[in-house]
Parts: structure tokens; sequence; C-alpha cells
């Protein structure tokens, strides 16, 4: 087993900030997580200075986005090179606060393959997330679990309201017969069925606006 874990002691910065030539730049950037998604930048990312973690702080603008992820680099981080295969047995996990806000946000977090742009159900055939989504269709106050099989989501809102100011630990397990349990602050909330087979899946956490305003979470791990 390999076990890997991370509290942010350096900022997540662009991919282009590991590559620098100018070493204040490269020292300062984590060696493991990027910043990526729609008018994201350096200064999105901050040092929380409310709660343990970062915050990420979208721009002014609908569907501005902030999303962390390892760097995909060869040889950059076992975050990315260790594979995080359907078949191996995975478990990840986050925690994140909400901010003062909770209106027009969405804030997704778990395993996918590619990055939501905008943030949305459907992105990957396989995949297995969070989702919290302020303009959904159905129960647009709740955490979602969201599981792709093949190209078929799988979609249910779960828990009670979410919060403003309030902690959220997310985890996401994964068996040996490629079953996901999804557990909201602890408690299963929902079981998949068998994931496809040899996903290699890569973790995320994003936010995004779903108005012309800034849009904050604070990421703790």
């Amino acid at each position: 087993r390999i076990y890997l874990e991370e509290f942010f002691k350096r900022m997540p910065r662009i991919n282009a900030d590991i590559l620098s030539a100018t070493e204040a730049t490269r020292e300062i950037a984590s060696p493991d997580f990027e910043i990526l998604g729609t008018n994201s930048s350096n200064d999105d990312v901050t040092f929380s200075a409310t709660r343990s973690g970062v915050q990420l702080q979208t721009d002014g603008a609908d569907e501005d986005q902030v999303i962390i992820r390892p760097h995909l680099d060869a040889n950059q981080s076992a975050w990315a090179q260790v594979l995080w295969g359907t078949e191996n047995s995975v478990i990840w996990e986050c925690g994140l606060v909400t901010d003062a806000s909770v209106a027009d946000i969405r804030i997704q977090a778990g395993l996918s393959l590619t990055l939501p742009s905008p943030i949305a159900l459907g992105t990957d055939a396989d995949q297995a997330f969070f989702f919290f989504n302020t303009a959904a269709a159905t129960d647009p106050t709740l955490w979602h679990t969201v599981y792709s099989i093949a190209g078929t989501d799988t979609d249910a809102g779960v828990g009670s309201a979410v919060a403003v100011n309030t902690a959220y630990r997310l985890k996401i397990a994964i068996d040996s017969s490629r079953v996901a349990r999804f557990y909201l602050n602890e408690s299963l909330v929902t079981t998949s069925t068998a994931l496809t087979n040899d996903i290699d899946l890569i973790p995320f956490v994003a936010v995004e606006a779903d108005a012309a305003a800034a849009k904050t979470i604070h990421l703790c791990y």
C-alpha cells in the first residue's frame, strides 16, 4: 500500500511555476499540486486567514473556477504517477470548509478523468465524486454523490442542507470488488455498484461561480 497526505505547507500554483528558472517563483510552489480552471490564476489561492489550509476564491465572472489537482508532469509527483486505479482499492478523502455564503456556487471533489469545465455531472464516462450545486434541478441544497460507470451516471442528494461556515469531511473508499462507498462526515451515504475495471482516476477539488460574483471555499487537506 502507499499512503499520501497533503496539508498544503506550500501553495498550489499554476503548473509553469514549478518549471520556472526564477528560484523565488519555483521554491514557493507546491511540488505536488497545481491550479487550473476557467480564469484561474495564482492570486485565486491563498493561505486562509480564518481556516486551516488554503482558500480557493474564483474571480468575479459567472462560471469562473479554481481547481486543485496533482501535477500530471511525468515523474513530478507520486500523487499522479502512483495510479488511482479502480482496481487498486483506492481511498480518497478531503476536508473543506464553506465560506460565509453558499449561494450561487458549485463545489465538486473526488475522482475523475478530466477537468470539469464548467462543472457538470456527466463530464467523464467513469468517475466518482461529491457535488454541490445551488442550481441543481433536484435537491439543490444538498451534497450529491455521483458515480459513473461506462457513461451511465448515478446521482443522489445526501445528508442535510449544506451550511455556511461549516466543515465537511468527504471520503470515497473503493473496495477490492470496485464498489465505491461515499462517506459524508464519516457517515456512509451512498454505495455504488461495481465501477469499471482498471480506470486510472485523478483526485481533485473544484469551486465554480454560478453567478457574477467571487465564490470561496477553504481546502484543509
